[in-house]
């Protein structure tokens, strides 16, 4: 076994997933002044672009090992990384993070549920689910339908970029796969994003931009990556439960925002699922085809 892939086998799956959550979350909080400027769209696509130029910057797209076969996912994958960033955006400048992020959340749920082939398993989605509502508390305040709408279409483009990130990390290893999507999410997003940035636009505004795109979806993306291709479905979607609990823990932490006992339980809920999540959650990504595959005909 090489370097490499002993240091690979000493990493479990679950640190670069909670990274990539902190990172998800501080990228959103920071990105409150930036949606003020620019709009929510304006900023999703302002950020996928810089982040699209720092991944060509560091890996060349693998152009001539795309297949056929490799088209569709890759095409969906970056429409759903730029789906799930947009109405993200959209959803926190009308509802508070929190609930944003629990309502998101219900796309890797509904992943957990369905893709788990043990009955048993699904004691966690649920734990998770009921530990979400204590956090959330929906019944203490008002509801934004529009806000919670978009809030359910960033849950349904990220339960579908948990499940392509998974098919493009099997065929396309390290950053190559996001050298290609993060663009296509930037051209997907623009059809949105353009109007709302456009008159908006300076080198301030810019070198923002390119600070959170560090953070999401550069940092974001690249940790889910290695984390979805080295862990079943079900477990990482059920340890994404820990995103709304990061985001209470930050609002002590930072805003002094104390949770109450009913959103201390939530906490604990969701760290229990996560944990018994992890129990058999190690997927063993299969070996990059994509050089020993002459069969397939190339897309183009």
């Amino acid at each position: 076994m090489s370097f490499v892939q002993r240091r690979d086998a000493a990493l479990p799956p679950w640190i670069p997933a909670i990274v990539a959550m902190f990172s998800a979350q501080f990228c959103s909080a920071l990105s409150i002044g930036l949606i003020d400027v620019i709009g929510p769209a304006g900023t999703a696509w302002l950020r996928l672009c810089m982040g699209a130029l720092i991944f060509l910057a560091l890996a060349r797209p693998p152009l001539k090992k795309v297949r056929r076969r490799d088209v569709a996912p890759l095409l969906g994958l970056g429409a759903a990384s730029g789906g799930m960033i947009v109405f993200y955006m959209a959803a926190i400048d009308r509802i508070p993070l929190g609930t944003a992020v629990a309502i998101e959340f219900l796309g890797p749920l509904i992943v957990a549920a369905v893709r788990s082939h043990n009955l048993r398993m699904i004691v966690w989605p649920l734990l998770a689910l009921g530990g979400v509502v204590l956090l959330t508390e929906p019944w203490a305040g008002q509801v934004d339908l529009l806000g919670v709408g978009f809030a359910v279409l960033a849950g349904a483009s990220w339960a579908s970029y948990i499940l392509l990130t998974q098919q493009v990390g099997d065929r396309f290893t390290g950053l190559s796969g996001l050298s290609m999507t993060v663009p296509i999410a930037a051209v997907v997003t623009s059809v949105v994003g353009v109007p709302q940035a456009i008159g908006h636009l300076s080198w301030g505004i810019a070198a923002a931009a390119f600070g959170l795109a560090l953070l999401a979806p550069v940092l974001l993306f690249a940790l889910e990556m290695y984390a979805i291709r080295r862990m079943t479905a079900t477990a990482f979607g059920t340890l994404m439960a820990l995103e709304p609990a990061f985001g209470l823990l930050l609002g002590l932490a930072v805003l002094h925002q104390v949770p109450s006992w009913l959103q201390v339980t939530g906490i604990v809920l969701v760290v229990l699922a996560a944990a018994g999540a992890q129990r058999g959650g190690t997927r063993t990504p299969p070996a990059v085809v994509e050089a020993k595959d002459p069969a397939v005909t190339p897309a183009g």
